[in-house]
């Protein structure tokens, strides 16, 4: 490992409390909702590990060619995340997000993840489960424009999922 990888740092850093655990939350929903794979890559370890429904990506080249493909066929993607549990440099999250197929059909995504991070704040450890259900595009929830979900925007408790 480089020098400069061993010193990146992404805070906070673990132990979490519960107000750093949900902005390590939200700044992941940020970052994911920049659908911008590079980005959203370099809050990983240069080494993490995913499970992502059948696929098992490792370091963030494969992480970012994961994201790129994934945002290629997920049009119109919007995330909402959510803290569920954390601990000393764990943190569990539930979540959902609404995309379109090339097809203009509607989907809402709903999955957990586990991460686990190493002691600069950079996530090693990433295990996803999604289940995808269609939608009618009128029963859509998330509308805001493309970017970070606003704040006065309602999360996933408040809208019910």
């Amino acid at each position: 490992m480089s020098q400069s990888a061993k010193t990146e740092s992404r805070p906070p850093f673990p132990p979490f409390t519960r107000e750093s655990a949900e902005q390590k939350v939200r700044m992941a929903e940020n970052a994911w909702n920049s659908r911008d794979p590079e980005r959203v890559a370099l809050a990983y370890t240069p080494a993490s590990r995913w499970r992502n429904r059948a696929e098992f990506p490792t370091g963030r080249t494969e992480i970012a060619a994961f994201l790129t493909r994934k945002w290629a066929r997920e049009f119109d993607y919007r995330l909402i995340k959510e803290l569920w549990a954390f601990t000393e440099n764990r943190i569990a999250v539930r979540f959902a997000y609404e995309w379109r197929d090339d097809a203009g059909n509607w989907f809402r995504s709903y999955g957990n993840e586990n991460w686990e991070f190493d002691e600069h704040g950079l996530m090693q450890t990433r295990i996803a489960s999604i289940n995808d259900i269609p939608i009618r595009e009128e029963d859509r929830k998330f509308h805001w424009a493309p970017g970070p979900r606003p704040e006065d925007h309602p999360g996933l408790s408040d809208l019910g999922l």
